[in-house]
C-alpha cells in the first residue's frame, strides 16, 4: 500500500503510524505526499509527526516544495509549511518568508510566519524583521499578542529601537503591547499577563505618574 493511501486512512492512529514509518525510514520520494497531507490533516499529533518525518528528509527534497506551499490558498497548508521550514532550519528558505506572510490576515498563518522568520532570519536582517513585526502590535487576542511578543524578544537587541518607538505610539493598545514586550525583553521570566497589566496601567496613568503609583 503506497504512502498516500496510508496517510489518508480513516483512523488517526493508522495515519500516525504511516507518518512515523515515513520518518523512521526516510525516502526522498515521499516529500510530496507528506507535504500534501500536512495541508489537510485534521489531527494535531499526526500533523506534528508529518513535520518530523519531513525534517528527516534531505532539505534539497523538502525546502523547494515547502516554499511552493507558502503560496497555497490553503490556510493550513501555508501554516504547516512555515512550521516545517522553521523546524528544518535551512536559512535558504528565508527569502520565502515574505511581508505578505508576516501580515497574513489569518492569525494562525501570521503567528507561524513570525516564529519561522525568527528561526531563519540572517543576522543582518534582524532589525528589518523587528520593524515588520512591530507593525502588528495590538493585533488579535492574548495568544496572538503573546506570540508577537515572544518573536520580538527572540530578536534581542535588534528589537529595542522599534519597541521604544512603539511605546510612544498614539494608540494606547499598541503602546501597552510594546511596553509589555519591552518588559519581557528585560526580564524573560516576567509573566506576560503581569507585564500587560503593568504596561496598561502605566499607559492609562501616563509616564509622569508611574513613579508616584509604584507603591
Amino acid at each position: 500500500m503506497n504512502l498516500e493511501i496510508r496517510l489518508a486512512a480513516g483512523d488517526s492512529s493508522a495515519r500516525l503510524t504511516a507518518a512515523l514509518a515515513a520518518g523512521t525510514r526516510p525516502e526522498a520520494g515521499t516529500a510530496e505526499a507528506l507535504i500534501a497531507r500536512c495541508a489537510v490533516e485534521p489531527d494535531f499529533f499526526v500533523r506534528d509527526m508529518l513535520t518530523w518525518a519531513l525534517t528527516r528528509l534531505p532539505p534539497a527534497s523538502t525546502v523547494p516544495r515547502l516554499r511552493a506551499e507558502l503560496l497555497s490558498g490553503s490556510v493550513q497548508g501555508r501554516s504547516q509549511a512555515l512550521h516545517t521550514l522553521s523546524k528544518i532550519g535551512d536559512r535558504s528558505a528565508w527569502p520565502a518568508i515574505t511581508r505578505a506572510l508576516l501580515h497574513d490576515p489569518d492569525d494562525t498563518v501570521a503567528r507561524t510566519a513570525w516564529r519561522a522568520a525568527v528561526a531563519l532570519v540572517p543576522d543582518e536582517e534582524r532589525a528589518a524583521l523587528a520593524g515588520e513585526l512591530a507593525a502588528e502590535f495590538g493585533r488579535g487576542d492574548r495568544e496572538v499578542r503573546l506570540s508577537l511578543s515572544r518573536s520580538l524578544v527572540a530578536l534581542g537587541e535588534a528589537a529595542e529601537p522599534v519597541l521604544r518607538a512603539a511605546a510612544a505610539h498614539h494608540d494606547p493598545v499598541v503602546r501597552a503591547h510594546a511596553s509589555a514586550t519591552e518588559r519581557l525583553l528585560r526580564d524573560p521570566d516576567a509573566g506576560f499577563d503581569l507585564a500587560v497589566h503593568e504596561a496598561t496601567r502605566v499607559v492609562a496613568l501616563g509616564p509622569e505618574r508611574k513613579e508616584t503609583t509604584a507603591c
